[in-house]
């Protein structure tokens, strides 16, 4: 019967132990997630002080820097959070092998106390003639053969008990040291977390000077809006105008000019292609090699008066001077833009999806060509003033307007 219970005993406690190491993985896991996506972070505002942040010969437009500041502000309190919530999933783990710690050192007493219970019982019983007077002693062969398989348990169980107990030592200097290394992690990530809420105190500090400027002239602040919303104007009108003039031209070719002129009537090839797009949506790659997102898609609310709205018919993407745009998708240029006072564009047919690279210096294709994915069209342009250098890429179906983001992948 003690036997039974000790064997009982072992095979609970082996269960609790291969149940642990899952509950472990899980969380390694999860801190894995988590500190993949501080690193991505951590990149993210190292690009904005690199792409929006150039120091030239001007900061600038006071837009230019308080959208860029009011970025990288956002940006660093999702860091922030992260790092804590990097931090309590340490303090999880840490009070976990406290308790899995206390539990081992339990568990390795009571099985040394039973283990040396077993020893003294064994040593009481150790002659060979103890043994035989115990089988000979038997009522009947069947309780003879009991007692052997006993006697037979009983060694085994021994040898498994001194193997557990150097197994459950192992597991707790494990278990030690994992907890120390956690414990370093944590002072770690507390400096990071202390040194970047610093850092947020003076990009709050920084932006509400900028508020001040900017409410000192209100005027030169509102005449920037304006202008930048009529450049926008004009570079979204020229966009339309091209599409409408590229669908007419091309249902004129396929004679079909009593349709719908707001909608490519497309071959069979078109067809194909426009599916293709289509089935890659979120999957299509970025319109530069590197860089960030600086504006995104849709309506938004001015960063100083939050009763201005904005609306954005496309993305904006900050990378590096000298870079290229390059096609999402393979296509037909369809048409160069060339804005009056503004820079350069292109214009890429995909069946019945056009993508638009505006903000170009050199362009290096031409109406007609036929290019793949990847295929550079052009050279962005870089701002010598604030040494930006920024693409204002667009996306539609037909006439219709499409938001970038929810086409390519992670944009």
């Amino acid at each position: 019967m003690i036997v039974k219970k000790r064997l009982v005993l072992f095979a609970i406690v082996s269960l609790v132990l291969l149940l642990v190491p899952r509950a472990t993985l899980a969380q390694t896991s999860e801190q894995k997630a988590l500190e993949s996506k501080r690193e991505q972070l951590q990149k993210e505002i190292d690009d904005i002080n690199r792409l929006l942040f150039a120091e030239k010969k001007e900061k600038g437009t006071i837009l230019d820097q308080m959208e860029a500041l009011d970025k990288k502000i956002n940006v660093r309190e999702q860091l922030i959070r992260v790092t804590n919530q990097q931090s309590n999933l340490l303090n999880r783990q840490i009070n976990a092998n406290v308790k899995k710690i206390s539990k081992l050192r339990e568990d390795l007493k009571l099985l040394k106390d039973d283990y040396a219970l077993m020893i003294r019982k064994s040593y009481q019983n150790r002659s060979q003639q103890s043994r035989l007077m115990f089988l000979l002693s038997s009522e009947n062969f069947f309780q003879a053969f009991k007692r052997l398989q006993y006697m037979k348990q009983y060694t085994a169980y021994r040898k498994e008990q001194g193997a557990e107990i150097v197994s459950k030592t192992d597991d707790l200097a494990r278990l030690n040291k994992d907890l120390n290394e956690e414990r370093k992690v944590k002072e770690v990530l507390i400096g990071q977390n202390r040194k970047a809420k610093n850092q947020l105190f003076k990009e709050i500090k920084t932006q509400k000077e900028l508020l001040a400027t900017i409410r000192q002239n209100e005027s030169k602040y509102t005449a920037e809006i304006r202008k930048k919303q009529q450049e926008a104007k004009k570079i979204d009108r020229q966009i339309e105008k091209l599409i409408k003039s590229a669908i007419a031209a091309a249902n004129k070719k396929s004679n079909n000019t009593k349709g719908d002129l707001s909608k490519f009537v497309l071959t069979p090839e078109a067809t194909v292609l426009a599916n293709s797009f289509t089935a890659n949506k979120g999957k299509l790659i970025w319109p530069v090699e590197k860089g960030i997102k600086s504006q995104g898609f849709g309506v938004y609310s001015d960063p100083v008066y939050p009763g201005i709205k904005h609306e954005s018919n496309g993305v904006i993407i900050a990378t590096d001077e000298d870079a290229k745009a390059r096609a999402i998708f393979q296509g037909e240029v369809i048409a160069i833009l060339s804005v009056p006072g503004g820079k350069k564009g292109v214009q890429i047919k995909h069946g019945n999806f056009i993508s638009t690279y505006y903000n170009l210096s050199e362009v290096y294709v031409k109406k007609g060509d036929q290019v793949a994915a990847k295929k550079e069209l052009g050279k962005i342009y870089t701002n010598r003033n604030n040494g930006q250098t920024r693409l204002k890429f667009y996306l539609y179906k037909d006439t219709s307007r499409l938001n970038p983001e929810e086409w390519v992948y992670q944009l």
